[in-house]
């Protein structure tokens, strides 16, 4: 089963926004990475622009080829852009302005009325909408609830762990919280912290169609370049034959 590969290119926009220039450029990167197999472009457009700008998002809507994925919470702000760019797809997170990165998934009980009505408004002008989870059964039934399509399971404790039974531990809560989504109808994506070796063993979580990974591909294509990156990351989504 061929693994999609969604490339977030946030990271390119860091590197230009720390000194405010027009480059790297993001659009350019975003095309580099599609002709090197790239399935998905992903960005983050968060509410104090640290990276990714409104220019950005409008421009890869006009220049994508593939699907633009669009990382955003769940705003009114964020709603009205949406609705006006509309991506391919909208993926929901949580969001903090002081967080380094994003620190885990969307707390779905906890915000149900917002979202159900949120997801519903993207819905009814024809989006279609992931919810960015924790995996964990109790948020994934909540996120079938509010009619939400697809998830996309946050792999921040697996890439984070700290020893063998940690990380088999996570391992685990990924692969049952997938292989329960698909048995709900929802498609399944997973991101966050990996990298090259570590995406391999969640390669063999069939239920996971899609990977969305920025952080570990920018950092190689600093080294070898987009195309090259890429390349590789597509290798490593190559599930082994059976």
């Amino acid at each position: 089963m061929h693994r999609k590969l969604g490339l977030n290119i946030d990271h390119i926009a860091t590197i230009r926004q720390a000194r405010r220039t027009k480059y790297p450029d993001p659009v350019a990167a975003a095309a580099i990475a599609e002709a090197a197999g790239a399935d998905q472009i992903t960005v983050h457009l968060r509410e104090d622009r640290r990276h990714i700008q409104e220019r950005d998002v409008r421009i890869l809507r006009e220049t994508v080829q593939t699907t633009l994925n669009l990382e955003m919470g769940a705003t009114q702000e964020m709603l009205k852009i949406a609705l006006d760019v509309k991506p391919d797809i909208v993926t929901l997170v949580p969001e903090r302005r002081e967080e380094l990165t994003t620190e885990g998934g969307l707390d779905v009980n906890h915000h149900r009325d917002h979202l159900k009505k949120y997801v519903q408004s993207l819905r009814d002008a024809d989006l279609k909408v992931s919810l960015f989870i924790d995996p964990d059964l109790d948020m994934l039934r909540a996120a079938h609830r509010l009619d939400a399509p697809s998830v996309e399971l946050h792999t921040g404790k697996y890439a984070d762990a700290r020893d063998e039974i940690s990380r088999r531990n996570e391992l685990r809560r990924i692969a049952d919280a997938a292989r329960a989504a698909a048995k709900l109808g929802m498609r399944v994506a997973a991101g966050h912290g990996l990298h090259y070796t570590n995406v391999q063993e969640l390669v063999l979580v069939e239920e996971i169609e899609e990977f969305n990974i920025g952080h570990a591909i920018v950092a190689r294509a600093m080294l070898v370049g987009m195309d090259r990156a890429v390349r590789d990351m597509v290798d490593a989504l190559r599930a082994p034959a059976k």
